[in-house]
């Protein structure tokens, strides 16, 4: 048959069904997806500058891209929320692709503002001595290079400097945003990778102890790569028990309330096999973003080996996006197995607690001992989880806002500490710090108070949040084991007080290196919020119950 003949074929064909003509155009409410575009132009213009621009002008250009768009994506934020796209007007965007609402809003904000401040701290470059007559940050001088080879010696002289990490982050960020507003399981995916990938690059690139920081980057991406499989297999189950990818046909599916029933689905709906373990696996790989124990294995070596501006943005935002989508995951796809996700989630929950609080005690290594108490923070916020109510929803987003700041501005305070190698993250080295600087230990012991929730810091309000929340939704054993839990962890928060403040100061102890103006708004803007909201935390509270609905 020549080629004319199947081609009059096809045109009859399509003229007899005329399908082809009614293919309708995506419609995209771009003015809402106003914060992710903003972030994704900023990234990409980010790489345009690494082709184009001088070597010389690089950093000013990066920053000032990667600020003033975090700066605008915070704005377009507030904007959406004063229009009333938190309440009133919340909907599904894209197609069904994204939701816009208050949760999601709430913590799109909540990890702007996270990022903005983890900007400063990697642009930092008055830590480490100069190198060559050139200023450094925390970044390695050439990332191809081999450590200790000719290339990375010739690259330090040269004053190379790699400011991929603006753009990096940039795209990080971007995900993150779609990440808990994610509203079928595909774009959940996608956002996923999208800001996991550029943070296995970030962990890779310390300047110094550049053997461990690629460790802990190969180990991330190693069980990060599995942990985006078992995801990945959960979402191909549940969409072979309900035919679909969006949150809430799924959840019809679940609770039965389905319309229209094709003999397909009538098939597979029956099968619980497919929804129990596809959710089972999906949930499980956000517990491995959340760094919740079993999945917990990572943190630790992962957050000692990155450069530590990277820690800090990894444990602050990545924290924020994850349990953003885990709570959409639970109370919208998934409130119909109610049942069965909350005995496992208290398991969880009480596991995760108690082994970030004991293990923590054991720690000799500042950013371990930051690494398992985020472990133990995240079981807190696991209660808040559990509540299955909208105090839940409320105290997890207030807890997140807080927790986040708290953690950027330790992390930060940990990179001043140093000696001759770089940083000094023994806690041995710690001792006397008190006496050597008494604003830096002191501003560290605020921070210190709020992760153990004394009084008057952001950490009591937030753990008071959650676990009144969690009480009101019939998890009393769980907030005993909470208390419980904030005890033994204040125990090892103190101890590091105790060190600084009440140990004599050896004479080769590190210095407290003066930094730029930068790492000084980091911390400054991190002990701000943590006094206002442990002050004064009703009107945040209130705006976390405002925020605290989501669409379905």
């Amino acid at each position: 048959m020549s080629a004319t003949a199947v081609h009059s074929l096809w045109t009859t064909a399509a003229t007899a069904a005329d399908p082809i003509s009614k293919i309708d155009a995506p419609k995209i409410e771009y003015g809402q997806l106003a914060p992710t575009l903003i972030v994704v132009g900023a990234a990409v213009i980010g790489v345009l500058i690494e082709a184009a621009v001088p070597r010389k002008s690089r950093y000013y250009a990066q920053m000032f891209v990667a600020t003033v768009s975090l700066a605008a994506a915070f704005a377009a934020v507030v904007a959406l929320a004063a229009d009333g796209y938190a309440t009133t007007k919340a909907g599904i965007a894209a197609m069904g692709a994204l939701a816009v609402d208050g949760p999601a809003l709430f913590l799109q904000g909540t990890i702007l503002l996270t990022a903005l401040v983890a900007l400063f701290t990697f642009a930092e470059r008055r830590l480490d001595p100069m190198a060559h007559g050139n200023r450094v940050d925390s970044f390695a001088a050439q990332a191809g290079a081999v450590p200790g080879s000719d290339a990375e010696k010739r690259a330090v002289k040269a004053g190379f400097t790699t400011t991929e990490v603006f753009p990096l982050l940039m795209f990080a960020v971007a995900g993150m945003l779609v990440f808990p507003a994610a509203n079928d399981l595909l774009t959940l995916f996608v956002a996923l990778e999208v800001f996991s990938l550029p943070l296995y690059l970030l962990c890779a690139l310390a300047r110094r102890k550049r053997l461990m920081s690629q460790e802990a980057a190969v180990k991330y991406f190693l069980l990060g790569a599995f942990a985006s499989a078992f995801t990945l297999f959960g979402i191909a189950l549940l969409y072979g028990y309900a035919g679909s990818m969006s949150y809430a046909t799924i959840a019809q599916v679940v609770d039965g309330t389905v319309q229209d029933v094709t003999p397909a689905l009538a098939g597979t709906m029956g099968n619980d096999a497919l929804l129990l373990v596809g959710a089972a696996l999906l949930v499980m790989g956000l517990l491995f973003k959340v760094g919740a124990v079993p999945f917990h294995m990572w943190t630790p070596d992962v957050y000692q080996g990155a450069p530590t501006p990277v820690t800090g943005f990894m444990a602050a935002a990545t924290k924020v996006a994850a349990f953003g989508a885990l709570l959409r995951v639970l109370y919208v796809v998934l409130p119909g197995l109610r049942w069965d996700w909350r005995p496992v989630m208290w398991a969880v929950a009480i596991v995760t607690m108690l082994a970030g609080a004991i293990v923590a005690i054991t720690q000799t290594d500042i950013k371990r001992l930051l690494a398992y108490s985020s472990i133990a923070h995240a079981g807190f916020i696991l209660a808040g989880v559990i509540a299955a109510n909208p105090e839940g929803i409320s105290s997890v987003l207030f807890y997140l806002a807080a927790y986040s700041f708290v953690t950027v501005g330790a992390f930060a305070v940990v990179t001043l500490v140093r000696d001759a190698g770089g940083e000094a993250t023994h806690l041995s080295r710690w001792a006397g710090l008190g006496r050597r600087s008494p604003l830096t230990a002191a501003v560290f012991a605020v921070f210190l108070l709020a992760f153990a929730g004394i009084p008057l810091t952001s950490g009591f309000a937030g753990k008071f949040a959650v676990f009144k929340a969690a009480a009101e939704g019939g998890a009393v054993p769980l907030v005993v084991i909470g208390v419980i839990s904030s005890a033994i962890a204040a125990f090892f928060y103190i101890r590091v007080i105790v060190l600084m403040f009440f140990s004599e100061p050896r004479p080769e102890g590190p210095t407290v290196a003066v930094p730029s103006p930068l790492t000084m708004t980091a911390i400054a803007v991190g002990v701000a919020v943590t006094l206002v909201l442990g002050v004064a935390p009703q009107y945040f509270l209130d705006l976390a119950g405002d925020a605290g609905v989501f669409v379905r």
